[in-house]
């Protein structure tokens, strides 16, 4: 097998959870504000996207406050006029979630075939976050965990979750997404994918703590193998 992608181990002013701070499609990363020109080089380098800083409602934690596929992004309500508009202008139809649960990145997990959101989402916002990213969406758990947006990561090639995945989440997780799903951990055993993983289907950048075994099972799930 030989690797096809590009993957780049960072952290980012000293914290390996990447996850948390920036959001990937494979077009645009948004992420949080005042990393160093290197760190953004090799995001860049890592993802080939276009890159926009962000910040919500003065929070660095955009990948957990964010969620969206090619066609709409979702984005908690305490975000301001300003920052609806920088995410605008990429393309998105944005959706300004205002549930109780609002910290889309952690409450979603979506790509441009599907999306499982957590249970407890009211039906009206399940609506309109399906009206957003113009795909299916599902209620579920990763690994009985409802925060599904960090349970796992997708692509429009593979998924990486929870090792904890149950058969029937698995099942629901390929029915949903319509790619391979396979489990593992980031950051030294960290079953909480999502924290210290971002990808799209060029490449990932990658928690510093991540091992070699675990790389080697991010590089699988993902597609980034023939």
């Amino acid at each position: 097998m030989k690797k096809i992608s590009h993957l780049e181990l960072l952290d980012f002013n000293e914290n390996p959870n990447v996850g948390v701070f920036c959001r990937t499609n494979d077009n645009v990363a948004f992420i949080r504000k005042a990393l160093s020109k290197k760190v953004k080089k090799k995001i860049i380098s890592a993802i080939d996207v276009e890159l926009v800083e962000l910040s919500i409602a003065d929070a660095t934690i955009v990948g957990s406050l964010l969620a969206f596929n090619s066609k709409g992004a979702v984005v908690t309500d305490f975000v301001d006029v300003d920052t609806i508009k920088v995410i605008k202008d990429q393309g998105f139809d944005v959706c300004v979630i205002s549930d109780k649960l609002n910290a889309a990145g952690n409450d979603i997990l979506v790509n441009d075939h599907g999306a499982l959101v957590h249970p407890d989402l009211e039906k009206e916002s399940i609506e309109e976050i399906e009206a957003t990213f113009k795909v299916p969406i599902s209620k579920g758990t990763i690994g009985s965990l409802k925060t599904v947006g960090m349970a796992a990561v997708v692509t429009n090639k593979g998924l990486l979750c929870h090792p904890k995945v149950s058969d029937e989440e698995k099942r629901l997780l390929e029915k949903v997404f319509d790619v391979n799903v396979m489990i593992g951990t980031v950051n030294h055993g960290s079953p909480v994918i999502g924290s210290g993983l971002v990808a799209n289907t060029k490449g990932a950048i990658i928690g510093k703590l991540t091992t070699g075994i675990e790389m080697g099972r991010i590089e699988e799930a993902l597609g980034f193998l023939e």
